[in-house]
């Protein structure tokens, strides 16, 4: 059971951080080529299709990292890597809910003024790689603590 845990947390995590660079690299650059309004249109058309892979990958990733926390806590060395693994996908889950579920939603119902929405789409980008980072960081502490 421990070496399932483990497996889902690697690559739960490494999914997860896969899933983001692809919107940010294909969806983001396309994004990012059309016109402000025609972004905002496509946004709250079809902004589900993507939100649907987050839980795919969210939901294995999380019960890997609470299960190996479980097999591995009396290794106090493993257990300090997990809870870096944990924290990358924990922080990424907080700046998801708190950037990115309301920005979304203002893409969505439109309430951005076109003359902002490139600022607004770069600044979400921006983050968005910092999200892939925490999320191969996650996966990367993973490796290392089954390595180990």
């Amino acid at each position: 059971m421990s070496l399932l845990f483990k497996i889902l947390a690697v690559t739960g995590s490494a999914m997860f951080a896969g899933v983001m660079l692809a919107i940010g690299v294909i969806l983001g650059g396309y994004w990012k080529s059309l016109p402000p309004a025609d972004f905002l249109e496509w946004f709250a058309q079809h902004s589900h299709l993507v939100m649907r892979a987050i839980p795919i990958v969210v939901v294995p990733t999380l019960i890997g990292l609470a299960g190996v926390l479980w097999f591995d806590w009396s290794n106090s060395t493993n257990r300090i890597i997990w809870f870096g693994a944990a924290g990358c996908i924990i922080a990424v889950l907080a700046l998801t809910m708190a950037y990115y579920v309301p920005s979304n939603a203002a893409f969505v119902a439109k309430a951005i003024p076109v003359d902002q929405v490139s600022g607004k789409l770069d600044t979400w980008l921006m983050i968005h790689n910092f999200r892939i980072v925490l999320a191969f960081a996650a996966s990367a502490l993973g490796v290392w603590a089954v390595s180990r």
